[in-house]
């Protein structure tokens, strides 16, 4: 599963995790588990910290996907 989230970021675009989740048909958590172990193995850094809803003040604001989900924003390494 950890390959086929690779794959869905590689394509490109922005994803929330509860897309991620219901795409790989699996819960918003376990999402969330395999992007820190992507982050971990190298193959995904996070940007910044975690989004504190100051979504206006964010210079990442018209492309982020998380907005009021207080998610984290990662990017592909």
């Amino acid at each position: 599963m950890l390959n086929r989230l690779l794959e869905l970021l590689r394509m490109g675009g922005t994803h929330r995790v509860t897309e991620l989740a219901r795409e790989l048909e699996t819960t918003p958590q376990l999402v969330e588990a395999m992007l820190e172990d992507l982050a971990r193995m190298g193959y995904l850094k996070r940007v910044g910290g975690e989004c504190g809803g100051g979504c206006a003040a964010c210079p990442l604001a018209g492309l982020c996907a998380t907005g009021a989900d207080n998610g984290r924003v990662w990017a592909l390494a």
